[in-house]
This record gives structure tokens, sequence and C-alpha cells, in this order.
């Protein structure tokens, strides 16, 4: 009896062995679809599918913070464009969003998005209806 739980013990760990690396290569390309999920905005299809422990799926919603309560991704006023908007805002103070919007060629409502996080980094001052660079 012993002798058959040592054979299948050994025939267990071989096998696991040899599913190491698929398991590996699961996990990286779930949190390949988790990080393109975020990058447009969330999957289109409803939630994202898991396989159970037997064999089924289930649904499972895919979140946006880590946990430790922080989102994951580039750090507010980090972007190409959050820099592109604090360069014209220093050298044209006063700008408003639509003319913000209008000298970068992009949409008003990214830039209602990203310039109040740059104003809470203290990186431009909204006076009246234009923006201006925050004084030291």
């Amino acid at each position: 009896m012993a002798d058959f739980l040592q054979t299948k013990r050994d025939e267990i760990t071989a096998r696991m062995r040899e599913l190491e690396p698929l398991v590996a290569e699961y996990h990286q390309l779930a949190a390949a679809v988790a990080a393109l999920a975020g990058a447009s905005g969330g999957a289109r299809n409803g939630a994202a599918s898991k396989r159970s422990s037997d064999g089924g799926t289930t649904a499972r919603a895919t979140s946006a913070r880590s946990s430790t309560g922080r989102r994951r991704g580039r750090p507010p006023g980090g972007g190409t464009r959050a820099l592109q908007t604090i360069e014209l805002v220093k050298t044209r103070p006063g700008l408003t969003i639509a003319e913000l919007a209008s000298e970068m060629g992009i949409k008003q409502n990214y830039l209602y998005r990203v310039l109040p996080g740059l104003a809470k980094d203290k990186k431009v001052v909204k006076r009246g209806k234009g923006w201006h660079p925050r004084e030291n």
C-alpha cells in the first residue's frame, strides 16, 4: 500500500511540474487581458470569465484597484497630454479648456478630466475660466 501511495504521489508531482509553465502563462495572459481592459475602459462583453476548480466558468468582475486600494496604471498628471497641457499653460497663461483643446487638437471632455488632477497635484491653478501655472 505504501508503494502504491508513493507511486501516485510521484506521478502527481511529475504532472504538476509539467503543468507549472502553463499555469504561469495563464496568469500572464490574465494580467494582459486585465491591462487591456483597463486601457480600453473595461471589457466590452461584460465580466471576465475564470475557470472554476470543477472545470466550469464563473463570472468574475475585474477591478481597477489593487489590493492596496490604489488605482493601477499611470499616476495622474504623468501622461503626454498632461505634460503638453502644462507646457501650454506655462507659455500662454489664462487659456480656457476650449482654447487648450483647440490648440492640442483634442476634445474638451478629456481636459475636463485632466486639469482637475493637475490642479490637485498643484501643477496648475484655475482663475475664472482660465488656467495658469502654479506659482511656487
